[in-house]
Protein backbone atom coordinates (compact mmCIF):
# COMPACT_ATOMS: atom_id res chain seq x y z
CA UNK A 1 0.00 0.00 0.00
CA UNK A 2 2.92 2.35 0.80
CA UNK A 3 4.49 1.59 -2.60
CA UNK A 4 1.28 2.42 -4.46
CA UNK A 5 1.04 5.65 -2.52
CA UNK A 6 4.63 6.56 -3.53
CA UNK A 7 3.89 5.86 -7.21
CA UNK A 8 0.89 8.17 -6.99
CA UNK A 9 3.03 10.90 -5.48
CA UNK A 10 5.65 10.53 -8.23
CA UNK A 11 2.95 10.69 -10.90
CA UNK A 12 1.46 13.74 -9.18
CA UNK A 13 4.86 15.49 -9.21
CA UNK A 14 5.38 14.80 -12.92
CA UNK A 15 1.92 16.05 -13.88
CA UNK A 16 2.52 19.21 -11.94
CA UNK A 17 5.68 19.89 -13.89
CA UNK A 18 3.98 19.35 -17.28
CA UNK A 19 1.13 21.75 -16.40
CA UNK A 20 3.64 24.44 -15.59
CA UNK A 21 4.69 24.59 -19.33
CA UNK A 22 8.12 22.94 -19.11
CA UNK A 23 9.23 19.86 -21.03
CA UNK A 24 8.52 16.63 -19.14
CA UNK A 25 11.97 15.25 -19.79
CA UNK A 26 13.67 18.42 -18.63
CA UNK A 27 11.44 19.46 -15.63
CA UNK A 28 10.52 16.15 -13.93
CA UNK A 29 12.67 15.51 -10.80
CA UNK A 30 15.39 13.05 -11.05
CA UNK A 31 15.43 9.75 -9.15
CA UNK A 32 17.38 11.05 -6.17
CA UNK A 33 15.00 13.90 -5.62
CA UNK A 34 12.00 11.58 -5.80
CA UNK A 35 13.59 9.23 -3.28
CA UNK A 36 14.16 12.12 -0.90
CA UNK A 37 10.60 13.25 -1.20
CA UNK A 38 9.37 9.74 -0.61
CA UNK A 39 11.52 9.39 2.51
CA UNK A 40 10.03 12.58 3.90
CA UNK A 41 6.56 11.30 3.17
CA UNK A 42 7.44 7.97 4.87
CA UNK A 43 8.61 9.80 8.00
CA UNK A 44 5.39 11.83 8.03
CA UNK A 45 3.27 8.70 7.79
CA UNK A 46 5.26 6.96 10.55
CA UNK A 47 4.60 9.95 12.78
CA UNK A 48 0.90 9.75 12.05
CA UNK A 49 0.92 6.00 12.77
CA UNK A 50 2.62 6.53 16.18
CA UNK A 51 0.11 9.19 17.17
CA UNK A 52 -2.76 6.87 16.14
CA UNK A 53 -1.29 4.00 18.19
CA UNK A 54 -0.83 6.23 21.25
CA UNK A 55 -4.44 7.39 20.91
CA UNK A 56 -5.64 3.76 20.94
CA UNK A 57 -3.52 3.00 24.01
CA UNK A 58 -4.97 5.99 25.90
CA UNK A 59 -8.52 5.02 24.93
CA UNK A 60 -7.99 1.39 26.15
CA UNK A 61 -6.59 2.70 29.45
CA UNK A 62 -9.62 4.92 29.98
CA UNK A 63 -12.00 2.02 29.20
CA UNK A 64 -10.22 -0.19 31.78
CA UNK A 65 -10.45 2.57 34.39
CA UNK A 66 -14.16 2.98 33.70
CA UNK A 67 -14.81 -0.78 34.05
CA UNK A 68 -12.93 -0.87 37.36
CA UNK A 69 -15.00 2.04 38.68
CA UNK A 70 -18.27 0.37 37.66
CA UNK A 71 -17.31 -2.90 39.42
CA UNK A 72 -16.81 -0.99 42.71
CA UNK A 73 -20.32 0.45 42.81
CA UNK A 74 -22.32 -0.61 46.03
CA UNK A 75 -24.90 -2.58 43.99
CA UNK A 76 -22.24 -4.88 42.63
CA UNK A 77 -20.32 -5.41 45.92
CA UNK A 78 -21.26 -8.92 46.97
CA UNK A 79 -19.21 -8.70 50.21
CA UNK A 80 -21.05 -5.65 51.57
CA UNK A 81 -22.43 -6.19 55.09
CA UNK A 82 -26.15 -7.20 55.08
CA UNK A 83 -28.71 -4.82 56.49
CA UNK A 84 -29.67 -5.39 60.15
CA UNK A 85 -32.46 -4.08 62.36
CA UNK A 86 -32.13 -2.68 65.90
CA UNK A 87 -32.04 -5.16 68.82
CA UNK A 88 -35.44 -6.02 70.31
CA UNK A 89 -35.87 -6.76 74.04
CA UNK A 90 -38.34 -9.16 75.67
CA UNK A 91 -41.24 -7.33 77.31
CA UNK A 92 -41.54 -7.32 81.11
CA UNK A 93 -43.46 -10.44 82.24
CA UNK A 94 -42.92 -11.95 78.78
CA UNK A 95 -40.53 -13.86 76.53
CA UNK A 96 -38.93 -13.12 73.15
CA UNK A 97 -38.13 -15.86 70.62
CA UNK A 98 -35.60 -15.12 67.85
CA UNK A 99 -32.06 -13.78 68.24
CA UNK A 100 -31.15 -12.74 64.67
CA UNK A 101 -31.85 -9.27 63.32
CA UNK A 102 -31.02 -9.67 59.61
CA UNK A 103 -33.41 -8.74 56.81
CA UNK A 104 -36.22 -11.32 56.58
CA UNK A 105 -35.76 -12.69 60.11
CA UNK A 106 -38.64 -12.62 62.60
CA UNK A 107 -38.99 -12.11 66.36
CA UNK A 108 -41.92 -13.52 68.34
CA UNK A 109 -43.31 -12.46 71.73
CA UNK A 110 -45.44 -14.20 74.39
CA UNK A 111 -46.60 -13.21 77.88
CA UNK A 112 -46.47 -15.07 81.19
CA UNK A 113 -49.58 -16.51 82.82
CA UNK A 114 -51.79 -13.77 84.17
CA UNK A 115 -50.77 -11.27 81.46
CA UNK A 116 -51.98 -10.59 77.93
CA UNK A 117 -50.01 -9.24 74.94
CA UNK A 118 -50.61 -5.71 73.66
CA UNK A 119 -48.86 -4.91 70.35
CA UNK A 120 -47.44 -7.20 67.67
CA UNK A 121 -46.86 -10.85 68.54
CA UNK A 122 -44.55 -11.20 65.50
CA UNK A 123 -42.24 -8.59 63.93
CA UNK A 124 -40.07 -8.97 60.79
CA UNK A 125 -36.86 -7.13 59.81
CA UNK A 126 -37.37 -5.11 56.60
CA UNK A 127 -34.87 -4.14 53.86
CA UNK A 128 -34.61 -0.60 55.17
CA UNK A 129 -33.42 -1.76 58.61
CA UNK A 130 -36.73 -1.25 60.47
CA UNK A 131 -39.14 -3.72 62.09
CA UNK A 132 -42.71 -4.33 61.03
CA UNK A 133 -45.51 -3.97 63.59
CA UNK A 134 -45.40 -2.16 66.91
CA UNK A 135 -43.64 -2.84 70.21
CA UNK A 136 -45.04 -5.65 72.41
CA UNK A 137 -45.89 -5.18 76.09
CA UNK A 138 -47.49 -7.54 78.61
CA UNK A 139 -50.38 -6.17 80.67
CA UNK A 140 -51.83 -7.71 83.82
CA UNK A 141 -55.10 -9.54 83.25
CA UNK A 142 -57.79 -8.17 85.52
CA UNK A 143 -59.83 -11.08 86.87
CA UNK A 144 -62.50 -8.62 87.92
CA UNK A 145 -62.76 -6.90 84.53
CA UNK A 146 -65.68 -9.11 83.50
CA UNK A 147 -67.65 -8.22 86.67
CA UNK A 148 -68.10 -11.85 87.78
CA UNK A 149 -69.76 -11.00 91.10
CA UNK A 150 -73.56 -10.85 90.96
CA UNK A 151 -76.22 -9.15 93.05
CA UNK A 152 -74.00 -6.31 94.28
CA UNK A 153 -71.05 -8.49 95.24
CA UNK A 154 -67.59 -6.90 95.41
CA UNK A 155 -64.78 -8.46 93.36
CA UNK A 156 -61.41 -8.71 95.11
CA UNK A 157 -58.36 -9.34 92.90
CA UNK A 158 -55.95 -12.16 93.73
CA UNK A 159 -53.02 -13.84 92.00
CA UNK A 160 -54.63 -15.20 88.81
CA UNK A 161 -57.92 -15.49 90.66
CA UNK A 162 -60.58 -13.43 92.35
CA UNK A 163 -63.00 -13.68 95.25
CA UNK A 164 -66.48 -12.23 95.58
CA UNK A 165 -67.47 -10.55 98.83
CA UNK A 166 -71.23 -10.93 98.97
CA UNK A 167 -73.75 -8.54 100.50
CA UNK A 168 -76.19 -9.69 103.14
CA UNK A 169 -78.66 -12.39 102.10
CA UNK A 170 -76.47 -13.50 99.17
CA UNK A 171 -73.88 -16.28 99.01
CA UNK A 172 -71.94 -18.47 96.60
CA UNK A 173 -68.72 -18.06 94.66
CA UNK A 174 -70.43 -15.39 92.51
CA UNK A 175 -73.04 -14.24 95.07
CA UNK A 176 -75.63 -16.10 93.00
CA UNK A 177 -77.54 -17.80 95.85
CA UNK A 178 -80.13 -15.88 97.83
CA UNK A 179 -80.41 -16.71 101.52
CA UNK A 180 -82.81 -15.67 104.22
CA UNK A 181 -81.57 -16.25 107.74
CA UNK A 182 -78.92 -18.95 107.32
CA UNK A 183 -76.62 -20.23 104.57
CA UNK A 184 -76.35 -23.98 104.19
CA UNK A 185 -72.63 -24.03 103.46
CA UNK A 186 -72.70 -27.79 102.90
CA UNK A 187 -75.26 -27.49 100.09
CA UNK A 188 -73.74 -24.33 98.60
CA UNK A 189 -70.32 -26.02 98.36
CA UNK A 190 -71.85 -29.10 96.74
CA UNK A 191 -73.63 -26.99 94.11
CA UNK A 192 -70.67 -24.68 93.49
CA UNK A 193 -67.78 -27.09 93.51
CA UNK A 194 -69.55 -30.31 92.65
CA UNK A 195 -67.97 -32.11 95.59
CA UNK A 196 -68.14 -32.63 99.35
CA UNK A 197 -67.07 -30.05 101.88
CA UNK A 198 -66.35 -32.83 104.37
CA UNK A 199 -64.83 -36.23 103.68
CA UNK A 200 -67.60 -37.96 105.64
CA UNK A 201 -70.56 -35.81 106.73
CA UNK A 202 -71.17 -32.07 106.63
CA UNK A 203 -73.44 -30.71 109.39
CA UNK A 204 -75.01 -27.27 108.81
CA UNK A 205 -75.46 -25.08 111.89
CA UNK A 206 -76.78 -21.50 112.15
CA UNK A 207 -74.17 -19.22 110.62
CA UNK A 208 -71.64 -21.98 110.01
CA UNK A 209 -71.07 -25.72 109.56
CA UNK A 210 -68.89 -28.52 110.92
CA UNK A 211 -67.69 -31.91 109.72
CA UNK A 212 -68.33 -35.11 111.60
CA UNK A 213 -66.61 -38.51 111.47
CA UNK A 214 -68.04 -42.01 111.90
CA UNK A 215 -67.53 -43.99 115.10
CA UNK A 216 -63.95 -45.12 115.49
CA UNK A 217 -62.56 -42.11 113.59
CA UNK A 218 -61.34 -38.68 114.71
CA UNK A 219 -61.48 -35.30 112.97
CA UNK A 220 -58.12 -34.01 111.77
CA UNK A 221 -56.90 -30.46 112.51
CA UNK A 222 -58.01 -29.28 109.04
CA UNK A 223 -61.62 -29.73 110.23
CA UNK A 224 -62.62 -31.69 107.10
CA UNK A 225 -60.84 -35.05 107.02
CA UNK A 226 -61.13 -38.08 109.27
CA UNK A 227 -58.52 -40.52 110.56
CA UNK A 228 -58.97 -43.99 112.00
CA UNK A 229 -58.46 -44.33 115.76
CA UNK A 230 -56.03 -47.16 116.58
CA UNK A 231 -57.79 -48.64 119.60
CA UNK A 232 -55.04 -51.24 120.03
CA UNK A 233 -52.21 -48.68 120.16
CA UNK A 234 -54.15 -46.32 122.44
CA UNK A 235 -55.31 -49.16 124.72
CA UNK A 236 -58.97 -48.41 124.03
CA UNK A 237 -59.88 -52.08 123.55
CA UNK A 238 -61.30 -54.76 125.81
CA UNK A 239 -59.40 -57.80 124.53
CA UNK A 240 -58.87 -60.45 127.21
CA UNK A 241 -55.62 -62.19 128.08
CA UNK A 242 -54.67 -64.78 125.52
CA UNK A 243 -56.02 -62.74 122.62
CA UNK A 244 -54.34 -60.09 120.48
CA UNK A 245 -55.88 -56.76 119.48
CA UNK A 246 -55.98 -56.12 115.72
CA UNK A 247 -56.92 -52.61 114.60
CA UNK A 248 -59.48 -52.28 111.81
CA UNK A 249 -61.06 -49.33 110.01
CA UNK A 250 -63.34 -47.80 112.66
CA UNK A 251 -62.84 -50.57 115.24
CA UNK A 252 -60.77 -53.55 116.38
CA UNK A 253 -60.86 -57.34 116.72
CA UNK A 254 -59.55 -59.62 119.43
CA UNK A 255 -57.69 -62.46 117.70
CA UNK A 256 -56.52 -65.87 118.89
CA UNK A 257 -55.89 -68.05 115.84
CA UNK A 258 -55.81 -71.80 116.30
CA UNK A 259 -53.40 -74.29 114.77
CA UNK A 260 -54.68 -76.89 112.28
CA UNK A 261 -56.25 -79.91 113.91
CA UNK A 262 -54.12 -83.05 114.24
CA UNK A 263 -54.81 -85.92 111.87
CA UNK A 264 -52.81 -89.09 111.41
CA UNK A 265 -49.15 -88.42 112.04
CA UNK A 266 -49.56 -84.68 111.43
CA UNK A 267 -49.86 -82.34 114.40
CA UNK A 268 -48.91 -78.74 115.16
CA UNK A 269 -47.77 -76.70 118.13
CA UNK A 270 -48.21 -72.93 118.56
CA UNK A 271 -44.81 -71.24 118.77
CA UNK A 272 -46.08 -67.60 118.76
CA UNK A 273 -49.47 -65.82 118.79
CA UNK A 274 -49.53 -65.91 114.99
CA UNK A 275 -47.55 -69.04 114.01
CA UNK A 276 -47.80 -72.80 114.33
CA UNK A 277 -45.06 -75.34 113.57
CA UNK A 278 -45.44 -78.98 112.60
CA UNK A 279 -44.18 -81.57 115.05
CA UNK A 280 -41.39 -83.88 113.83
CA UNK A 281 -42.61 -86.50 111.36
CA UNK A 282 -41.96 -90.24 111.45
CA UNK A 283 -39.26 -91.18 108.94
CA UNK A 284 -41.65 -93.35 106.90
CA UNK A 285 -44.61 -90.88 106.81
CA UNK A 286 -44.60 -89.25 103.38
CA UNK A 287 -47.91 -87.43 104.01
CA UNK A 288 -46.43 -85.77 107.10
CA UNK A 289 -43.40 -84.51 105.18
CA UNK A 290 -45.69 -83.06 102.48
CA UNK A 291 -47.84 -81.20 105.05
CA UNK A 292 -47.00 -77.52 105.73
CA UNK A 293 -43.97 -77.18 107.99
CA UNK A 294 -45.26 -73.83 109.31
CA UNK A 295 -48.65 -72.10 109.28
CA UNK A 296 -48.71 -68.35 109.94
CA UNK A 297 -51.60 -65.89 110.35
CA UNK A 298 -51.67 -62.32 109.04
CA UNK A 299 -54.29 -59.55 109.33
CA UNK A 300 -54.55 -56.60 106.92
CA UNK A 301 -56.91 -53.64 107.35
CA UNK A 302 -57.91 -52.00 104.04
CA UNK A 303 -60.05 -49.01 103.10
CA UNK A 304 -63.09 -49.58 100.91
CA UNK A 305 -62.58 -49.42 97.12
CA UNK A 306 -58.78 -49.43 97.34
CA UNK A 307 -57.22 -48.71 93.96
CA UNK A 308 -55.89 -51.82 92.22
CA UNK A 309 -53.56 -53.51 91.52
CA UNK A 310 -52.15 -53.30 95.05
CA UNK A 311 -49.46 -55.47 96.65
CA UNK A 312 -50.81 -56.69 100.02
CA UNK A 313 -48.36 -59.28 101.30
CA UNK A 314 -44.85 -60.62 100.61
CA UNK A 315 -43.55 -64.10 101.41
CA UNK A 316 -39.85 -65.07 101.49
CA UNK A 317 -37.47 -67.59 103.02
CA UNK A 318 -34.36 -67.16 105.12
CA UNK A 319 -31.74 -69.84 105.79
CA UNK A 320 -30.53 -70.48 109.31
CA UNK A 321 -26.97 -69.37 110.07
CA UNK A 322 -24.46 -71.93 108.77
CA UNK A 323 -27.03 -73.68 106.59
CA UNK A 324 -27.61 -73.26 102.87
CA UNK A 325 -31.12 -72.32 101.82
CA UNK A 326 -33.20 -73.87 99.05
CA UNK A 327 -32.01 -73.30 95.50
CA UNK A 328 -35.55 -72.67 94.21
CA UNK A 329 -38.95 -71.60 95.54
CA UNK A 330 -42.50 -71.99 94.24
CA UNK A 331 -45.37 -69.73 95.27
CA UNK A 332 -49.11 -70.22 94.88
CA UNK A 333 -52.63 -69.63 96.25
CA UNK A 334 -54.04 -72.78 97.86
CA UNK A 335 -57.37 -71.54 99.21
CA UNK A 336 -59.88 -68.71 99.57
CA UNK A 337 -59.62 -67.20 96.08
CA UNK A 338 -62.73 -68.56 94.40
CA UNK A 339 -63.65 -65.14 92.95
CA UNK A 340 -60.21 -64.46 91.47
CA UNK A 341 -59.69 -61.41 93.67
CA UNK A 342 -55.99 -62.10 94.22
CA UNK A 343 -52.96 -63.29 92.24
CA UNK A 344 -49.63 -64.58 93.53
CA UNK A 345 -46.48 -63.77 91.60
CA UNK A 346 -42.72 -63.82 92.13
CA UNK A 347 -41.06 -60.42 92.58
CA UNK A 348 -37.53 -61.83 92.72
CA UNK A 349 -35.79 -65.19 93.17
CA UNK A 350 -36.56 -65.43 96.90
CA UNK A 351 -39.83 -63.44 97.23
CA UNK A 352 -43.46 -63.93 96.25
CA UNK A 353 -46.15 -61.22 96.32
CA UNK A 354 -49.90 -61.43 96.97
CA UNK A 355 -51.58 -58.80 94.77
CA UNK A 356 -55.16 -57.50 94.97
CA UNK A 357 -56.54 -57.22 91.43
CA UNK A 358 -60.20 -56.41 92.13
CA UNK A 359 -61.60 -53.56 94.23
CA UNK A 360 -63.25 -54.58 97.48
CA UNK A 361 -66.18 -52.67 98.95
CA UNK A 362 -66.57 -52.82 102.71
CA UNK A 363 -67.48 -53.84 105.17
CA UNK A 364 -66.32 -57.40 104.53
CA UNK A 365 -63.67 -59.93 105.55
CA UNK A 366 -61.85 -62.28 103.17
CA UNK A 367 -59.25 -64.96 103.91
CA UNK A 368 -56.80 -66.34 101.37
CA UNK A 369 -54.14 -69.04 101.89
CA UNK A 370 -50.81 -68.75 100.06
CA UNK A 371 -47.97 -71.25 100.16
CA UNK A 372 -44.24 -71.32 99.49
CA UNK A 373 -42.56 -74.63 98.61
CA UNK A 374 -38.80 -75.12 98.95
CA UNK A 375 -36.77 -77.28 96.53
CA UNK A 376 -33.14 -78.35 96.53
CA UNK A 377 -31.74 -80.04 93.43
CA UNK A 378 -35.35 -80.24 92.20
CA UNK A 379 -36.29 -82.26 95.27
CA UNK A 380 -39.12 -81.09 97.53
CA UNK A 381 -37.85 -80.03 100.97
CA UNK A 382 -40.64 -78.21 102.85
CA UNK A 383 -43.80 -76.14 102.48
CA UNK A 384 -44.95 -73.05 104.41
CA UNK A 385 -48.52 -71.70 104.42
CA UNK A 386 -49.62 -68.14 105.26
CA UNK A 387 -53.29 -67.37 105.94
CA UNK A 388 -53.92 -63.72 105.05
CA UNK A 389 -57.09 -62.19 106.54
CA UNK A 390 -58.23 -59.00 104.74
CA UNK A 391 -60.49 -56.71 106.82
CA UNK A 392 -62.21 -54.13 104.58
CA UNK A 393 -63.52 -50.93 106.18
CA UNK A 394 -66.94 -49.46 105.24
CA UNK A 395 -65.22 -46.17 104.30
CA UNK A 396 -62.70 -45.14 101.66
CA UNK A 397 -60.60 -43.09 104.10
Amino acid sequence: MALSFRRRCLLLLCLTAIQSGHAAVQTCMDKHQVVGVLRQMEKFLKGQEMRFTEGLRIMKSKLATLQNSVSKLPQADQSAAPTTCPTLEAPAHGTKFGSKYLVGHEAHFTCSQGYHLVGSATRACRDNGTWTGIGAICKDISECASNPCQNGGTCVEGVNQYKCTCPQNWSGSHCQHQTQTDVNECEVYRLDKGGKLCIHECVNVPGSYHCSCPSGYKLLPDGRNCEDVDECLSQQHNCSRGTTCINTGGGFQCINPECPRSHGNISYVKTSPFQCERNPCPMDSRSCHLAPKTVSFHYLSLTSSLQTPATLFRMATAAAPGRTGPDSLRFGIVGGNSRGIFVMQRSDRQTGELILVQQLRGPQEISVDVDMSEYSDRTFQAKHVARVNVLVSPYNF
